[in-house]
This record gives C-alpha cells, sequence and structure tokens, in this order.
C-alpha cells in the first residue's frame, strides 16, 4: 500500500496550497495535527480521492513529451551543448528548416514518425519556394542561431539530423535524402552515396 501512495505524493503537493488547513496555524505539539494528513490518506474520505484524478492528464502530457525530451537529450549529446536550453533551441530551429524543404508523403511520414512536438515544428512550415543545396542550408540556419558561424551552424544542423535515422528510421532518412540535393547524407551522418544510372 505504501507503493500505491507514493507515485501520489508529488501531486497531492500541488494540491496542498489550496486546503485551508494550511493557512490556520496550528501548534505543533497539539496531537490533534497528525490527525489531518492521516484522514487525507484514507481512502474512505471524499477528499482523498479528488486528489487522486487530477495526476493522471499530467502524467498522460509527460508521456507525450517525453519522446521529444529523448530528442532533445540525444540532440544536446551528440551536439555537446552544455544545457539542454542549448541543445533544444538549436533542434527547434534545424527542424523547422528542414521541414521547409521535405515535402510529399516524406514530409507527411517524417512528421508521423516525430515526436508529437517535433512534428507540429516540422509540419508548421511552409515548403521552401527553391531547393537549397546542402552547404546553402546550412548557411540559411546560421542567421537563426545566435553567434553561430557557417562552421558551428554546419555542426548544429547535424548534430540534430544526425539523430535523426535512429529515431525515424533508415528507410524514411533514405527517402528524404532521395529528393534532397546532393550533400545532406553527410549532414545526416551518412556517406555521400553516388547512384549509376
Amino acid at each position: 500500500m505504501s507503493t500505491l501512495t507514493t507515485p501520489i505524493a508529488q501531486p497531492a503537493r500541488t494540491a496542498q496550497p489550496a486546503h485551508p488547513a494550511r493557512t490556520e496555524p496550528s501548534p505543533p505539539s497539539t496531537p490533534s495535527t497528525p490527525s489531518a494528513p492521516a484522514a487525507s490518506r484514507t481512502p474512505a474520505s471524499p477528499g482523498a480521492d479528488a486528489v487522486i484524478p487530477a495526476p493522471v492528464p499530467a502524467r498522460d502530457h509527460r508521456v507525450r513529451d517525453d519522446g521529444w525530451h529523448r530528442l532533445v537529450d540525444a540532440v544536446r549529446e551528440s551536439g555537446q551543448y552544455r544545457t539542454r536550453a542549448e541543445a533544444e533551441s538549436v533542434t527547434r530551429i534545424v527542424l523547422s528548416a528542414l521541414g521547409g524543404h521535405v515535402v510529399g508523403d516524406e514530409r507527411v511520414d517524417l512528421a508521423r514518425a516525430l515526436p508529437e512536438e517535433a512534428a507540429r515544428v516540422v509540419a508548421s512550415q511552409i515548403p521552401a519556394t527553391r531547393r537549397l543545396t546542402a552547404a546553402e542550408f546550412v548557411d540559411s540556419v546560421a542567421p537563426r542561431i545566435e553567434g553561430a558561424t557557417p562552421a558551428t551552424a554546419r555542426w548544429d544542423v547535424s548534430s540534430v539530423l544526425s539523430v535523426l535515422p535512429d529515431l525515424v528510421g533508415d528507410a524514411l532518412v533514405t527517402r528524404i535524402l532521395a529528393q534532397l540535393p546532393a550533400g545532406y547524407a553527410l549532414l545526416f551522418g551518412r556517406a555521400e552515396l553516388t547512384t549509376a544510372e
């Protein structure tokens, strides 16, 4: 039973400020004080039951965001960023740039394969009117990243794109590369292959 109350104890902290019992100063020596927390733990109390359903949606949101956090953590490790905030900013910028250059079924499948937050970033972009070479793509990203140079922007782009094959699958990355100009494979952490026709 104590194992079941452990996860519920965290959300219950957020509900405590709403209780008027917390605003009333009660002397610590009185024996009536311990009875209040004991009553809130008792399942028979309707107040305790009201606190239990609240954490369920919060946990759902955490599960949904988990994929985004894993992606950001992978980018942080790949790019050796000092903070998660820096890795998250770079991830958003690079994915938004990529979202404008991946079109058709590949764009739809990429959005489906990505975590929800990343999918929104990709899908919300207006398709680019002109296909950029890999070098132009990196140059287009550089002004969006504070203090970036072409060299650091290439590092940033590669740090994000190179984690995508593990996340969305090699087959989808191959399809995406097929619709992009030559040079992008290196940004995705792949050797550039020339196809004989």
